[in-house]
C-alpha cells in the first residue's frame, strides 16, 4: 500500500476478528518500529507481545476499557531508562556512519557535551524525552499494519503501575502505550479533521 494511502487509511480499530494474527506478521510490525527514528539513536522503544488468552485478560484489571483485551495481539510499548547512559555509545556509532558528515554535528565535543547535560536531567524529564521517541517507533507499527490488513488503536487509559507489575518488568522499564492489534471487526468512517489552515500558525 501506497504511503499516503495507508495514512489515510488508517482508523482507530476497537473491534476485532478473532483470527489469530500469524508471528511472521507480528515480526513485520516490530521491524518497522525498529526501523523508527530516534534522538541520538538511542532506540530506547521496548515490547512486550501478549498473545496468550489468559494474560490479555489481566489486561482487564489495568484498563478501563475491556475491547483491548479482546484483540489477538497486545503491544505492551515501554521505554527503557537506562538507554540514555548509551548516549556516547550510539553517538560514535553515528559518526562512524558517517550520519554527520558536512554538519556542525560532526564534531565530537558537541555529544559529549549533549551527554554530559542529559546525565543530570530529572527522570521526568528522562520519560518526557523517551516517551517522545517511543511515540514515532509506535506509529510506525500503526501504518506498518494497516498495510498489511490490520488494526490498531493508541491506548493511554491504562494503570502504567499496574501493568508493569502484571508483566513482571524490571525497574528501568515503564510502559507507556498498549496497542491491541487484529484484524479489524468494523470500519468506521473517517473521524473529523481540523482544516489545515487552522494548523498552520504562520508563514515567515
Amino acid at each position: 500500500m501506497e504511503l499516503l494511502k495507508a495514512i489515510q487509511s488508517r482508523r482507530s480499530i476497537r473491534k476485532f476478528k478473532s483470527d489469530e494474527v500469524p508471528d511472521a506478521v507480528i515480526r513485520e510490525l516490530l521491524d518497522a518500529a525498529r526501523l523508527a527514528p530516534s534522538g541520538s539513536n538511542l532506540q530506547a522503544t521496548r515490547f512486550v507481545v501478549i498473545k496468550s488468552q489468559v494474560e490479555r485478560m489481566k489486561l482487564k484489571e489495568c484498563t478501563p476499557l475491556p475491547f483491548v483485551a479482546h484483540a489477538p495481539v497486545i503491544i505492551a510499548c515501554c521505554i527503557d531508562s537506562e538507554a540514555m547512559g548509551n548516549t556516547l555509545v550510539r553517538y560514535r556509532e553515528l559518526m562512524e556512519a558517517q550520519a554527520f558528515a558536512g554538519t556542525p554535528l560532526d564534531d565530537p565535543t558537541l555529544m559529549e557535551a549533549a551527554a554530559k547535560r542529559r546525565s543530570g536531567m530529572d527522570q521526568a524529564a528522562i520519560k518526557a524525552y523517551l516517551t517522545l521517541n517511543a511515540a514515532i517507533a509506535i506509529e510506525h507499527i500503526v501504518l506498518r499494519a494497516v498495510d498489511l490488513g490490520l488494526g490498531s488503536c493508541w491506548i493511554m487509559m491504562f494503570d502504567s503501575a499496574k501493568t508493569k507489575r502484571m508483566l513482571e518488568l524490571d525497574d528501568r522499564y515503564d510502559v507507556v502505550a498498549l496497542l491491541p492489534v487484529g484484524y479489524p471487526d468494523q470500519s468506521p468512517a473517517a473521524r473529523p479533521r481540523l482544516p489545515l489552515e487552522e494548523l498552520i500558525l504562520k508563514e515567515v
